[in-house]
């Protein structure tokens, strides 16, 4: 089977099964065997994401021998699982689907509230930033992102990947709605923590200490003291997930 997920991720240690702290995966499997009666069922997902991180697009897959409606499918999960998880859909997978392996793109949305006053009801799903932004410079950054780049330097130095660094950003665009400022990003695939570095870089243009044009030679460095800080986790949204 395979499902589109949602979580706000404010209150997991992430999505992947980890010693210590509740995880996304754990509540999902958990709910599954409940569902076989204490059979285990494994899910693979189109990913990780970070503590904090939010998700509505959230791919996963399982195999199972019961046979219900997908209909049925959505409602008895739903029964099973905490308030923050919901199942958005469910649809009957191709035998030889993956979740991880099949995707061709993945789209990021990033979200700052940039008022001097905070907003107590997104506070948990954007990054609240006090000073004033220049979006105009933080737009004309984001055009310097798209295209096929070694982003070595907007990879997080914990990554355990060990081949290139090397992706491709089809769409890098900030839009703004009065105080919400949204980063989206579209591309074939992105590195540990990319998108975080990536919009604490663009706050840093926003905020003047940086030029727009810095961005190509961040690239170039291949060095992640190239670039910028770490934005926060609970602005950050995994929104799509595409499969050819």
């Amino acid at each position: 089977m395979k499902c589109r997920v949602e979580y706000d991720g404010t209150k997991f240690a992430g999505y992947q099964i980890q010693p210590n702290g509740r995880t996304v995966q754990e509540e999902l499997e958990n709910a599954l065997t409940k569902m076989h009666k204490g059979t285990t069922i494994k899910v693979t997902a189109s990913g990780r994401t970070d503590a904090g991180v939010h998700a509505k697009g959230q791919i996963i897959h399982f195999d199972t021998f019961l046979e219900l409606p997908e209909f049925n499918w959505k409602r008895a999960l739903s029964t099973l699982l905490p308030a923050d998880i919901q199942i958005a859909e469910v649809n009957e997978a191709e035998a030889d689907f993956h979740a991880r392996y099949d995707t061709s793109g993945k789209e990021y949305r990033y979200f700052i509230w940039n008022a001097v006053d905070p907003n107590l009801f997104r506070r948990n799903y954007t990054c609240h930033i006090r000073r004033k932004l220049d979006v105009a410079a933080m737009q004309q950054a984001c055009s310097y992102i798209k295209g096929e780049h070694d982003f070595t330097s907007f990879c997080s130095t914990r990554t355990d990947i060990k081949g290139s660094k090397v992706r491709t950003i089809t769409k890098a665009e900030l839009i703004q709605d009065e105080e919400e400022l949204c980063f989206v990003f579209e591309g074939t695939g992105f590195l540990y923590n990319m998108v975080r570095i990536l919009v604490g870089t663009l706050i840093e243009i926003g905020m003047g200490e940086r030029k727009p044009e810095v961005i190509p030679s961040m690239i170039e460095a291949e060095n992640r003291e190239a670039a910028g800080k770490t934005a926060p986790a609970q602005g950050l949204f995994l929104w799509k997930v595409h499969y050819a």
